[in-house]
């Protein structure tokens, strides 16, 4: 009878030992599932914060495109009335040297 009682209790003890391995084996994969979790929440959102910065740039790009044609448009205007402004005071130039050669 001790035979079993112990045998019995090395059994019980197996079970208890089973239990408590089971246990810390998954409080050991808990925090790493978390872990796994809160790490692809993280790439998620960077993956989107990327995305929405690449998105920002291309409207910048656009808008920089847009200010160098508004610039070059601004110039060539600039330039057309450079050269009428001239064109004027040459003009009035030779209206005064006519008169005092007249």
């Amino acid at each position: 009878m001790a035979n079993t009682r112990s045998q019995t209790k090395m059994s019980e003890n197996a079970d208890l030992l089973t239990l408590l391995a089971e246990l810390k084996k998954g409080q050991e994969e808990s925090p790493r599932g978390i872990k796994n979790q809160i790490e692809a929440h993280v790439e998620s959102q960077v993956d989107g914060i990327k995305d929405h910065v690449k998105s920002c740039i291309g409207e910048v790009e656009e808008d920089v495109q847009g200010v160098k044609r508004e610039i070059r448009e601004v110039k060539g205007e600039v330039r057309r009335k450079v050269e009428k402004v001239k064109s004027e005071v040459q003009r009035k130039i030779e209206e005064e040297k006519g008169k005092f050669k007249g």
